[in-house]
């Protein structure tokens, strides 16, 4: 793709669209449709470690996630180039989070998502996200470190 193509205002806008239906297929949960938006190599950084690549990224993905009801309300999207970058805050309860259990807890937070387009699909995403004040909000709370046990003889 050519640099001029890159910032055609046609092109930045059909971005920033696929950017949004992204996050709202994630609210929905609908993994083929997600599919249809991504490269075979899709990749996602700030999620689950080793995450494979395209399809079978996102199935084990949606499996990490586990039962969640969610829904991702955007706040802003910038575009330049091939990058798409999108300000979300997302309210949901889900089972458990990193163990934490969380049923009937309503967690809001915010996440900021890059994501790279590449020929009308997202070939990569990278995620950072306020999962820290998720945990907060289901209870999980932090103690200091423990005093050093005495040597044994």
């Amino acid at each position: 793709m050519s640099t001029a193509t890159l910032t055609d205002p046609a092109t930045l806008a059909a971005n920033k669209r696929l950017a949004v239906q992204f996050l709202d297929l994630i609210s929905d949960g609908d993994i083929e449709k997600i599919a249809e938006l991504i490269t075979p190599t899709w990749t996602m950084e700030g999620g689950p470690p080793d995450l494979p690549a395209g399809r079978e990224g996102l199935r084990v993905l949606f499996a990490h996630i586990g039962g969640v009801q969610q829904r991702w309300t955007i706040d802003d999207v910038v575009a330049e180039g091939d990058l798409v970058v999108v300000r979300a805050t997302n309210h949901c309860v889900q089972d458990s989070f990193f163990g934490v259990p969380g049923r009937g807890i309503v967690q809001v937070f915010t996440a900021t998502f890059t994501m790279q387009i590449l020929d009308g699909r997202i070939a990569r995403v990278w995620r950072n996200a306020a999962d820290l004040q998720r945990l907060l909000q289901l209870g999980a709370r932090i103690l200091p470190p423990a005093p050093p046990r005495p040597s044994m003889p």
